[in-house]
């Protein structure tokens, strides 16, 4: 790739870890495409650790559902009054969105109507919620980076320009997880049970999932006490779960400090809250049940909004129900217990759904640095 000997200067703004994780994953190819580039905005450590000038911490808008945003309202749109006048002032090259589009396509649009090119990296969700989105996409970017192979035919038919670039998560899980290599470095016997729970790495999701999870948890323990269940959990969270780890009182529990990949490597079912989470699991080969509950009122304003019948990213991108989705009040501690139970009462269904997720895994692994830096060189081209 031929790089330019201008200074280039690039605004990006990731709102939340999994944006910090895919920024920090386009930085160095951009780097070595435009030497001395210069990226700012809003970001997190993985981003900082490599040259970005964070002016604000990705974290402060780390905020999801309708009810929660409300809480921080003044604080977020402050943020983007101020981003915006820093970079009207003093015009970046180029302005890059990652994920986080409440935030970014209102900023973008704004940037891209005094002139400064725009590109959402991540497509929001408009194929499960919100189809009302694609007007605001169409006005607010120049180009959409999607992780996803059917994102760019949909965003066409809406006059959306995109690129498929892949999801970087699909190179960085192997493509046959060694479970007793998972099992000995969590101090796990080879041939037992295991189940990791993973009800979500926000606080909301936290104080909505976790106790109902171990709810189920422990009556899956009741028909296997030998059992053993491990629960990864997101930086600032150990105390929450652990209050309610103490309330439910299971036995062989196995709190982990983050170590998620390692936990779905070792397990042999999955439950977990909806997001990316499931995708991950999906490409560990696991068994899964989903599971998602927020406040009533942030569920009815959401549900409504509702585009197709799946909510967990593998069966929206199987399109069908490959693995079963409780919700809201379909999620009790019953239900999800029966449903993991389903799966170990019929292990030809497990064998199928591996070979599905291994179809799913190769087709999301892409080149997606190079790919990423195609299409933003030739939106700069213009």
């Amino acid at each position: 790739m031929n790089s330019s000997s201008q200074t280039m200067r690039i605004a990006m703004v990731a709102g939340e870890a999994s944006g910090d994780l895919l920024a920090a994953l386009l930085i160095p190819s951009l780097q070595a495409h435009w030497p001395g580039l210069k990226l700012q905005g809003i970001g997190g450590p993985r981003m900082n650790a490599l040259g970005f000038d964070a002016w604000w911490p990705a974290h402060k808008l780390s905020v999801r559902g309708y009810v929660e945003v409300l809480k921080h309202y003044s604080e977020i749109v402050g943020i983007r009054r101020q981003l915006k006048e820093r970079l009207m002032k003093h015009p970046p090259q180029l302005f890059i969105g990652v994920d986080a589009p409440d935030f970014n396509l209102d900023l973008a649009k704004e940037l891209r109507q005094s002139g400064i090119p725009t590109i959402q990296f991540v497509c929001p969700s408009v194929w499960a919620w919100r189809a009302e989105r694609l007007k605001k996409i169409r006005d607010s970017v120049d180009h959409v980076l999607c992780l996803f192979p059917f994102e760019p035919a949909l965003l066409a038919k809406h006059g959306i320009e995109a690129t498929y670039v892949g999801h970087p998560i699909a190179h960085t899980i192997p493509d046959q997880a060694n479970k007793e290599q998972a099992r000995q470095q969590l101090g796990l016997p080879s041939k037992e049970l295991v189940l990791a729970v993973m009800p979500g790495s926000r606080q909301t999701e936290v104080s909505q999932l976790a106790t109902l999870f171990l709810q189920a948890a422990a009556l899956m323990q009741q028909q296997h006490p030998a059992m053993h269940i491990l629960l990864p959990v997101a930086p600032g969270l150990m105390p929450a779960i652990q209050a309610q780890v103490n309330r439910n009182g299971l036995s062989h529990l196995h709190l982990l400090d983050g170590q998620s990949h390692v936990a779905m490597a070792a397990a042999d079912l999955v439950l977990v809250a909806s997001g990316t989470a499931t995708l991950e699991a999906a490409l560990f080969k696991r068994p899964m049940v989903i599971a998602y509950k927020m406040p009533w009122l942030s569920w009815q304003i959401t549900n409504r909004k509702r585009l197709q019948a799946w909510v967990g990213l593998p069966n929206i991108l199987c399109q069908e129900f490959v693995v079963p989705e409780l919700l809201q009040d379909a999620a009790t501690a019953q239900s999800l217990a029966a449903a993991l139970q389903h799966w170990l009462d019929h292990p030809d269904q497990i064998k199928l759904i591996q070979q599905r997720f291994q179809i799913l895994h190769q087709s999301l692994k892409q080149d997606m640095p190079t790919l990423a830096c195609h299409a933003i060189e030739k939106i700069l081209a213009r």
